[in-house]
C-alpha cells in the first residue's frame, strides 16, 4: 500500500509519500508545496490543489491521510487553515483516493508510541523507520508521520476487524 501524507498549510504544504512492503516501511518521496508567492489566498488555494494533483499523477498512492488540525493562533488563520485543508482533500477526492484524517496526538502516538512527543522526537523517529539519510523539511517531516500514521493504523484496522474509510468517487464519475 502506497499512501499520501498531507500536512496542510496556508504557506507551506507538507506532503509524504510512504509504501508498506510487508512489515517495512519504505520512504518514496516527500517535500512541500510553497504558496507565500502567490498575490492572493485563492491563488494560493489553487496552489496547493495543483501541486498535490501533480503530486498524486506522479506517484499514484492507493490512499491519503490528511493532519486534521484544529489549532490556530486566531480565527482568521484557523479559517485560512480549514481552506489549505480543504483544498488538499479536494484534490485528492478529485482524483478518486480514499481520504483518512489524523488528529496531531494521533500521529504522535502511532510514530513515536506518545501522544505528548515533541517535534524532534517524531523526525528523529520518522529518519530511523523511514531510513533517511537526514531529518525532513518540517512540513514534509510532518507528512511523513501522517503517511507513517495511517499505515499502522490501517494494518491495526485490518487486524481488529474495523472498517476502512470508504472510497471516495471522482466527481467525474457522479451522475449530476
Amino acid at each position: 500500500m502506497r499512501v499520501l501524507g498531507i500536512d496542510p498549510g496556508s504557506r507551506i504544504t507538507g506532503y509524504g509519500i510512504v509504501e508498506q512492503d510487508g512489515n517495512r516501511l519504505v520512504h518514496v518521496d516527500n517535500g512541500a508545496i510553497f504558496t507565500d508567492s502567490a498575490a492572493d489566498f485563492p491563488g494560493r488555494l489553487k496552489r496547493i490543489f495543483d501541486g498535490l494533483s501533480r503530486v498524486m499523477a506522479e506517484y499514484r498512492p492507493d490512499e491519503v491521510a490528511v493532519e486534521n488540525v484544529f489549532l490556530a493562533t486566531n480565527a482568521q488563520s484557523a479559517l485560512k487553515l480549514g481552506q489549505a485543508r480543504g483544498a488538499a482533500i479536494v484534490a485528492a477526492v478529485h482524483a478518486g483516493l480514499p481520504v483518512a484524517e489524523y488528529t496531531a496526538l494521533q500521529v504522535k502516538q502511532a510514530v513515536v508510541g506518545q501522544g505528548r512527543a515533541e517535534k524532534g522526537q517524531v523526525q528523529k523517529m520518522l529518519k530511523a523507520l523511514l531510513g533517511l539519510p537526514e531529518v525532513a523539511q518540517a512540513d514534509a517531516s510532518d507528512a511523513l508521520a501522517v503517511a507513517v500514521c495511517h499505515i499502522n493504523s490501517h494494518g491495526l484496522k485490518q487486524k481488529t476487524g474495523a472498517g476502512l474509510s470508504r472510497r471516495r468517487t471522482s466527481w467525474r464519475d457522479m451522475k449530476l
